[in-house]
Order: structure tokens, then sequence, then C-alpha cells
């Protein structure tokens, strides 16, 4: 009769909880918990040994629950850590798009100056042609001038007239000095052609060298992008990465947590959880199970039953729950 009731509670403690938590499965209840109910109900007839496995259970459980807290902090921080780095790249690809755009617009600029330059240039030689053609047609006219003056003079020395002589001459004096006057004012306005000529073209090889400079900042600039996304890209690829790993940390994370309260809610006199359990409700029920434990033992003392120290207890049961524990690492 006393073998057959353990295994009918035994039995009613592997079926699944039906009113467990809609985020995660909870798995079946362990043969454990059935036996920490066996034993404080039947007053402690199976001896420490109960006490034992419920202690060591208890303190496997709560150990890598802060290794799993502490990891996560690290993983958190790392990722805050990346997308910080990240934002800076974004940031400086902006700002090098920015300068790449205005050192463009620079270029353009340049490029219709160097382009107006030209045209004025051309417009300055053709009238400096115009103007040597002038000057050439009237050095033509004065040297026509000069030799019909010549003949003129020949004719006029015969005569006898010399009045008339002398009129003529005057004239052809003032003629000539007109003509003159006339070749130094072209002569005069060729030679500050002649200057602007050299200061354009002075001009237009400082704005060659500035467009050539401009071309190799573009270049540069140019490159610098190229690595800066690439880098963009190489972060990006490791944000994915580690986006994966925090959600198989979340979910390892939910599993174990849902094992928690499992193991929290089966034992003997609690009640299964009627909605989603917060983690201070989890606490709560394992203080309310450690303190239970505490005043068990302390009525066995009382009532004179010979039973290990608590301290004793959790030094025999956390070797083989830490030894337990390592060779179940590997299958993670």
């Amino acid at each position: 009769m006393a073998a057959a009731r353990p295994a009918g509670r035994g039995a009613e403690a592997a079926r699944p909880c039906p009113r467990a938590s809609p985020r995660s499965p909870v798995p079946p209840r362990r043969p454990g918990g059935v036996r920490a109910r066996l034993c404080a109900r039947r007053g402690g007839r199976l001896g420490p040994r109960c006490s034992a496995e419920m202690e060591g259970r208890s303190s496997g459980e709560a150990a890598p629950d802060e290794a799993v807290g502490d990891a996560d902090a690290r993983r958190v921080a790392q990722e805050q850590a990346r997308v910080a780095k990240l934002t800076e790249v974004q940031q400086g690809d902006r700002e090098l798009r920015e300068e790449l755009q205005k050192a463009k617009d620079d270029y353009k600029v340049a490029t219709g100056a160097i382009s107006s330059l030209q045209r004025q240039l051309e417009i300055q030689e053709s009238q400096l042609r115009r103007t040597k053609s002038e000057k050439e047609m009237l050095q033509k006219k004065l040297r026509e001038r000069e030799n019909q003056l010549q003949a003129m003079s020949t004719k006029f020395c015969s005569l006898r007239e010399e009045q008339k002589h002398k009129d003529m001459m005057v004239t052809m004096e003032r003629e000539n000095c007109s003509l003159r006057q006339v070749v130094t004012e072209q002569e005069s306005k060729l030679a500050e052609q002649n200057k602007l000529i050299s200061e354009l073209q002075g001009t237009v090889s400082q704005l060659q060298a500035e467009v050539l400079t401009s071309r190799y900042h573009i270049h540069k600039q140019q490159r610098a992008q190229e690595t800066i996304q690439s880098q963009a890209e190489t972060l990006q690829h490791r944000e994915l990465q580690t986006r994966v790993a925090l959600e198989c940390i979340s979910s390892r994370f939910e599993r174990y947590r849902s094992k928690i309260i499992q193991a929290t809610f089966s034992t003997a006199g609690s009640k299964p959880p009627q909605a989603e359990v917060t983690d201070e409700e989890v606490l709560e029920a394992m203080q309310k199970i450690i303190n239970e434990r505490m005043e068990f033992h302390q009525m066995l003392k009382q009532k004179g039953v010979k039973v290990p120290s608590l301290y004793s207890i959790d030094t025999s049961a956390s070797s083989p729950t830490s030894a337990k524990g390592r060779r179940k690492s590997p299958a993670r």
C-alpha cells in the first residue's frame, strides 16, 4: 500500500501543467519534486537523504541564474557599444558625402569660370588681331603718304612758288602728326591688351592648378568613402550576428525560467499559477519553500530527531550537483 501510493502521485506529477505560461511550454514535472513532497508529508521518514537532495537542487538551480544574468548584461553592453560605433561611422559618412558634394559644386564653378575666361581670351585675341591689321594698314597708309609727300616735295622743289610749297608742307606735317598720334594710341592699346592677355593666361593656369587639386581631393574622398562603406557593411554583419546570438540567449533564458517556475510550483502545498508568473512571485515562492524547509528542520531538532546541520547538508549535496552540471554542460 505504501509503495503503490507514491507511484500514483508520481504519475499525477508527470502530467503537464494545464495552466502554464503561454509564452513557453512547461515540461513535465521531474520525479525529484514528488520525492520532496513525500518527504514533507511523511514527516521525514526517508531520512536526511531527501533533505540533501532538495537543498542540492535549489542551490544548483540558483547558481546558473546569476551566470546567465551577468552574461546577458555583458552582451547588452557590447551590443550598445557596437550600435554607438555604427552611429558614429554613419555620421562620418554623411559628413564626407557633404564635403564631396561641396567639392563637386566648387569644381563646376571653376569649370564655368575657366570656360568664360577662355571666351574672353578668344575675344581679346580677335581684338588684338584686328588692332594689328589696323596698325599695318595705318603704317601702309603712312608709307604711302610719305611717298606722296616725297613725290610732292620733289615736284614742288621745281616750283618757284614757295608759299604754296610751305602751305602744302604744313598740311602734310599736320596729317603726319595726326597719323603718328593715331599709331601711338594704337600701340598703347596693343600694349594694354598684351598685358591683359598675360594676366588672363596666369589666371587660367592658376584655375587649372586648382581644378587638378580639386580632382585629387575628390578622388581621395571617394576612396575614404568606399573604405567607410566597407567598414559599415562589416559592422552591420556583426550587428546581425549579435542579434541572432541575443535571440538564442533569450530563448534559453525563457526555457530556464520556465524550468525554475515548474520546480518552484510543483512542490507540495503550492498552487499552480493561474496566469503569467513574474520574477518577484517566483522569488517569493522559492523563499517560502526555503522557510518551510528551515521550519521543518527546526521542528525535527525540537522533537529530538538526530538530523545533520543544514550547512553540512549543503556541502555534501553541492558536490554531486556541480558534477552533474559539469557533465551536462558539453551537451549544451
